[in-house]
Parts: structure tokens; sequence; C-alpha cells
């Protein structure tokens, strides 16, 4: 089989930046805790390289994109890869080793229950996050996957999610704030992030990789796939320096973290709509993205929700606007493959998208916090005070990441 090279190189760049996200993350989650958790959080991201691909390469890809049960979930027919062979292509017209698209689809599910880790940082113990990370993975994210990228039900009813707003944020937001909830609050919370600096260096690689997370999204290189690029920067330069403005307004003072939030507020945002919106669209997108997750983080913080790094307000709350954006702003005239969105009179498209958005929603809070309760009848999932006190990284791993 003769593939085409220039897709096939630009896929395994794009893989390669939807890996870096992982430790991106992990540097902009190690930021943001106090210093006698930093390893404890990074941790949990790096760890996830390793788990979620022993799961992808076995069972994971599978259920993902082998085969339908019900809509729902694949089958296993290809569990350990088996019937792939290196010389198979994607589809006729997407030219492309399966490996490349296996590799690809494996990074998504890497990052998206680190995600997670934000929400209930210096709270939950190693061994119940690993429980919970595979379950997590097997109940909520392999399915969606299926149900949206796999041909499932929501494919079938006309659901689109260009990268992930729906089956990435959404889920893992909503998982994010379902953990809050169980694990209740800290005893010992820092009042400010322990390293700007590293805030910003995560930031930067996130901003990087989600070129590969969008644009990479087309499986190809076409109009499209540089209209996903360009979209997503756009999205997030416009949400970066509105949360700027607001907070300055709010505070008086121009906060960097701020900056870097709403930036990560607008990649977030405009991942479910990257390659079916067109420019002018994605900056008004990366506006609403800033105020609504500057909105949701100010209701978090009056309900008192510890939501230590805000994933509920940033990622649960902008994927979840990404999508219902792309419902009003989608265009069939800017992608062949997408639809018309509300303003367009798509009003059924519109429906379908809120309808997914909010069954993935609900699902995965449902889900989330049901798997942390029997997890806890296993094993504790949360740390007691004198841990938290002490610092996870100590207490946990027995490593610090800083000598004083």
């Amino acid at each position: 089989m003769d593939f085409n090279t220039g897709n096939t190189a630009f896929m395994l760049v794009a893989t390669s930046l939807v890996m870096f996200m992982t430790p991106g993350l992990a540097f902009f989650y190690g930021g943001l805790v106090g210093k006698k958790g930093v390893l404890t959080i990074m941790m949990q991201s790096f760890v996830s390289l390793g788990i979620t691909t022993i799961l992808w390469v076995t069972v994971g890809y599978s259920l993902c994109f082998s085969g339908d049960i019900g809509g729902i979930i694949g089958n296993l027919d290809m569990a350990f890869l088996r019937g792939i062979s290196i010389h198979d292509s994607l589809s006729p017209t997407n030219n492309i080793p399966v490996l490349v698209f296996v590799a690809y689809q494996m990074m998504f599910a890497v990052i998206t229950p680190a995600l997670i880790t934000g929400a209930f940082a210096e709270r939950v113990r190693f061994k119940a996050y690993i429980i919970f990370q595979i379950a997590w993975l097997l109940l909520v994210y392999f399915p969606f996957t299926h149900m949206v990228w796999g041909g499932g039900i929501l494919a079938q009813w006309g659901v689109l999610d260009f990268a992930g707003g729906i089956v990435v944020h959404a889920t893992a937001g909503m998982a994010a704030l379902a953990s809050v909830f169980f694990v209740g609050k800290r005893q010992m919370k820092a009042t400010e992030p322990h390293s700007v600096p590293l805030i910003a260096i995560g930031t930067a690689i996130l901003w990087f990789g989600w070129y590969g997370f969008n644009a990479g999204s087309e499986l190809r290189v076409d109009s499209v796939t540089a209209l996903a690029f360009l979209n997503t920067d756009i999205s997030a330069s416009f949400a970066a320096i509105v949360w700027l403005a607001m907070e300055w307004k709010t505070t008086g003072k121009p906060k960097f973290v701020g900056l870097l939030t709403g930036a990560v507020a607008g990649l977030a945002t405009i991942t479910p709509a990257a390659g079916f919106v067109d420019m002018k669209t994605a900056a008004l997108i990366g506006c609403i993205a800033s105020i609504v997750c500057f909105k949701a983080i100010g209701l978090k913080n009056k309900m008192n929700w510890d939501d230590a790094l805000d994933v509920w307000g940033v990622h649960g709350v902008g994927g979840i606007a990404g999508v219902v954006l792309l419902g009003i702003f989608g265009s069939s005239a800017i992608n062949g493959s997408g639809s018309d969105g509300l303003i367009y009179g798509g009003t059924h498209f519109f429906l379908v998208e809120v309808g997914a958005v909010a069954f993935a929603s609900i699902y995965a809070f449902v889900i989330s916090y049901g798997l942390l309760h029997l997890i806890d009848k296993i094993t504790p999932v949360r740390v007691d005070a004198h841990d938290q006190e002490t610092g996870l990284d100590v207490v946990l791993h027995g490593e610090t990441a800083y000598f004083m």
C-alpha cells in the first residue's frame, strides 16, 4: 500500500503534539498547586501515559472503533490490535496508516482523565486514582468516543464534535465536579499558586499541542486543517485578552495567571467547533469562552466548591459552551462535512448538539460520582487531614519537588 506521505507525516506530528499536551498539563497543574503536592499532581498526569496506553492497545481502541453494540460501545474484535496490519489504510479517501490513527486517538484518551485530576488536587490517594482512571476510561470515555467518533448512536443522530468538546472536555469537566462533591474540601488550601512560571510553561505547551489536537482532527492536510489551526489560535488569543481585561477591572491589576487561564478557556471552547466555523466566529467564541468560564469560576467560589484548579469552570463549562456555540454558528458552507447551526436555520442540529452535551454531562457526573463511591468501599479515596498537612508528595510517594 502506498500511503499519502504528506498526510501521514502531518498526522505523526499532530500525534506527537497531542502527546506533549499531557506533560504540559502536568506543568500547568504543578504550578497551580502548593509546593507540597507538586509531584503528586504531575505524576497523576504522567502515569496516564503508561496506564492509558496499555488499556488502549489491549481493549480501548477496539471498544471505541470496532463494531457496534447498541450504538453505545464497540466490541473486542480488535482487542490487542488484532487484525490491524501495518499496511492497512484508514479509509479509501484517507490514505494514512490505520496505526497512525490508533496512536492519534490514544493520545486523546491519555490526556482526558488527566484533566480531571486538577479538581481533586491534594486530596486523593494514588491507588484510588489509578482505579478511578481505568474504570472511568472504560465506562465514560470509551463509550462516548464510540458514540460520537466511532459511528455510534450520537453520530447516527447527526452530532458533531470536531476535536472533543463532548468526548473530552464536557465529560472530564463534569467528572471533575462530581469528584469535588465526593471528596469535599481541602484541609490546607494554598492561597496562591506556588510557581507561576511553571503555569506559564504548561500553558505554552498546551497551546502549542492544541494545534495537533484541533488541526489534526481533520486527519489530513486540507483547507479545513488550516482553518482549525488558525481558529485555535484566534479563540485562545481573544479569550486570553478578554480574561485579562475582566480580571484587571475586577482586581485593579492585570494578572498573569488570569491571562493564562483565559487562553486555556478559549482553547477548550473552540475545540468542538474548530473545523466547522469561520474565523470571525472563532474570535466571538473566544470572547464568549472567557466570559462564561470567568463567571463559572465566580459561581464556584460563591458556592464554596473546592475545585482546586478550576477544571469544571474552564474545561467543563468551556467544552459545553463550545458545543452549544457550534449548534448556533456551525456552517456547512465552511465545511461540507458539517451542519448548519441555528442562525442558518439548523434548529434540529442545534437541538441535537444541546441534547448530546447535556446527556454526556449528566452521564459523566453520575457515573464518576458512583465510581468514587464504589472505589471508596475498596480503598480509601481521600487522604486524611494529617497527610494533607504533611504534603502528599512525601506521604504518598516519598519524594519532594524542592529541597530547602
